[in-house]
């Protein structure tokens, strides 16, 4: 049978129902129930001829049965409410106005409230029937069934064998929403059996049908019994210990574990929506929301020159950025590929209301770069272009210098010569007690960066953030990588633990420390408790559904640390006016020590020697210091 002639036959059906229960009420009220009036036959027969076809032209008028009754919600009943209750009305106005005998006010509304019942009724029982035939307990099947066949919907016996049967954490408005979303659609492919809460007071209540458990008396037997196959998270304001305490459980019992993200529907052709946990969600913390409205005013019609803006952070600054009402944004980036990328994307998300350049130059090529501040004398720089991968860096010295070191040197000077406002700098937790090439640049840098702001004119600072979840050359990519081909997921150290952001949470701080700086400043962000790399990769297998890939140590890599460091001394740290915010205020060094410095990097990378480099660098930054000494201290886990 067709969808339209099976929607017909229950529409026909409906009415067919309501005529019954008419002809029970009108039995009732009009020809049995004697009353205060004496009604003969004929009168009798006038009476309940009129009222029927008031009472079900007010309904056809309402579009009552034009409602798809298996969806309704309070709105189809209020509507029938009104349409009954302007019937009533009519009925009444119309005795009164007709040569014929009337029945009193409580009679006529006796009559139409009965039969507003029972229509009621019938169309709450065919709902029911609809939505939880597949959801009710082995004692309730036989009703079900027979209600189901009441209702005249046809069956499909293989209907529940075919959805996947979930259980959903989250019983408030969320969970709800989503359990009546699947309920509602004929092709979900999931089907609610039974909620689960952190909420005891909810635990042997109801929601839609479907039985609220407690969270701490949820044993796997009871999922068992109630025939879940998936976990479904559907609860945003969990405490996210209590998350990772509850997504570990069901995790390590087997269960498939998926979010729910309001109001998305899922249906069978959805599926897809909806999704696993995502990898920020796996380090259990809640999302650091750190740029206000004081920002957003800031960067208001602003010039903005974002050095390294095609890479994973300058092109997150630049969609935050984007978000503020910039005057000009100019991404500058040796990497035309990602440059252009960031460059379309903003252009479909904003297209000509916002004022967009790309620039394709080096910041190591001074010409170059003195001719883009000279065609948009910008008025903050933000220099997040690096070379950033430490093991890459330890074999690349002369380059990491070159690179990291004079190209800040180079901008440095050319916003002094341009009169830029400010100066902002993308650091890094590796510039702390550095162990490698890549830290130790970036040390030098924030040294350079914190010099200047005693000389010069700009207004400068320094921000430094932990590792940044899915930026490119981040572990989290190689991870998903060597899980794709089934294992083995590779660590160098099965105690290495490290500080992780999003980057979106990484771009966010950027641009509220740079917006509050005064000069000098060097910025951390309080990120929490450190993850270990283990666990994160032991997630991330569970997440992907296999139980056989293995994880191998392969050995530390040169300049590598077992954990790293947020803070140089926290007797100096203070607070910011945002409680994530803290300034690391270090003793700036005199203009003619950083020449020193930089003269000796200077010749160093002339002599195109990267072992002389190191050793130059070493010489010039001197919390430089060789992994094995800050490894050893490290206990044993």
């Amino acid at each position: 049978m067709s969808k339209n002639r099976k929607e017909n036959n229950t529409r026909w059906s409906l009415v067919v129902y309501d005529v019954i229960v008419y002809a029970i009420s009108s039995l009732l009220l009009i020809w049995l129930y004697g009353g205060n009036e004496s009604l003969t036959n004929t009168e009798s027969l006038k009476l309940t001829i009129l009222a029927f076809a008031i009472i079900f032209v007010c309904r056809l008028i309402g579009h009552i049965y034009g409602q798809i009754w298996r969806y309704g919600g309070i709105q189809g009943y209020i509507r029938m409410i009104v349409s009954d209750g302007i019937a009533f009305i009519l009925l009444y106005v119309v005795q009164m106005a007709m040569p014929i005998q009337r029945m009193s006010f409580a009679r006529t509304l006796s009559l139409v409230c009965v039969n507003l019942l029972g229509s009621i009724t019938i169309r709450m029982i065919y709902r029911y029937c609809y939505l939880y035939s597949d959801n009710v307990t082995k004692k309730g099947k036989f009703l079900a069934k027979l209600l189901y066949r009441f209702s005249s919907i046809e069956t499909d016996t293989n209907k529940e064998v075919q959805k996947i049967k979930i259980a959903i954490v989250g019983a408030g408005r969320v969970g709800a929403s989503f359990a009546e979303d699947l309920l509602n659609d004929e092709n979900a492919v999931y089907t609610p059996r039974c909620f689960i809460d952190i909420n005891k007071e909810k635990a042997g209540r109801e929601v839609h049908g479907i039985p609220v458990w407690y969270a701490d008396d949820t044993t796997l037997d009871k999922l068992k019994a109630y025939e879940v196959q998936e976990i479904v998270f559907a609860i945003p304001t969990m405490d996210v210990a209590k998350k990772k305490c509850l997504y570990e459980h069901y995790k390590n019992a087997g269960y498939k574990v998926k979010v729910y993200d309001y109001p998305t529907l899922y249906t069978a052709e959805s599926k897809r929506n909806l999704r696993e946990f995502d990898i920020e969600e796996l380090l259990f913390r809640k999302p650091l929301a750190v740029t206000n409205e004081a920002t957003n005013a800031y960067y208001k019609d602003k010039v903005i020159l974002i050095t390294g803006g095609g890479g994973s952070i300058g092109s997150e600054l630049c969609r935050q950025l984007a978000k503020m009402e910039p005057r000009l944004i100019v991404i500058l980036d040796i990497y035309e590929n990602g440059a252009y990328d960031v460059q379309q994307e903003l252009k479909i998300a904003y297209g000509n209301d916002l004022n967009l350049q790309i620039e394709i130059c080096s910041i190591t090529h001074k010409k170059a770069l003195e001719k883009v501040f000279k065609k948009y004398h910008p008025q903050i720089v933000i220099n997040a272009a690096a070379h950033k991968h430490v093991p890459l860096m330890e074999h690349n010295c002369v380059e990491a210098i070159y690179n990291n070191v004079f190209g800040t040197k180079n901008l440095i000077e050319l916003c002094e010569k341009y009169e830029t406002q400010r100066f902002m700098m993308v650091s890094t937790d590796k510039a702390v007690n550095p162990t490698n090439v890549m830290g130790a640049t970036k040390r030098m840098c924030e040294m350079m960066v914190q010099s200047a702001s005693t000389y010069g004119h700009v207004k400068y600072s320094a921000t430094r953030f932990g590792n940044v979840l899915g930026s490119a050359g981040s572990v989290i990519p190689l991870f998903k990588r060597q899980i794709a081909k089934g294992g083995p997921v590779t660590l160098t150290d099965k105690r290495i633990i490290r500080y992780f952001m999003t980057i979106p949470e990484a771009s966010q701080l950027v641009l509220q420390s740079g917006a509050m700086a005064n000069n000098g400043e060097l910025f951390v962000l309080d990120m929490g408790q450190p993850v270990k790399i283990l666990d994160l990769a032991q997630n991330m297998i569970k997440l992907s559904g296999a139980h056989d890939i293995e994880i191998v140590e392969t050995g530390l890599r040169p300049g590598e640390k077992l954990y790293e460091e947020l803070l140089i001394n926290s007797q100096t740290l203070t607070k910011t006016d945002n409680d994530l915010i803290f300034i690391e205020k270090d003793t700036p060094l005199k203009k003619e020590e950083i020449d020193s410095k930089l003269e000796i990097l200077k010749e160093a990378i002339e002599s195109e020697d990267d072992n002389d480099a190191r050793e130059a660098l070493r010489s010039v930054v001197p919390t430089f210091r060789r992994p094995e000494e800050i490894n050893k201290h490290v206990e044993k886990i």
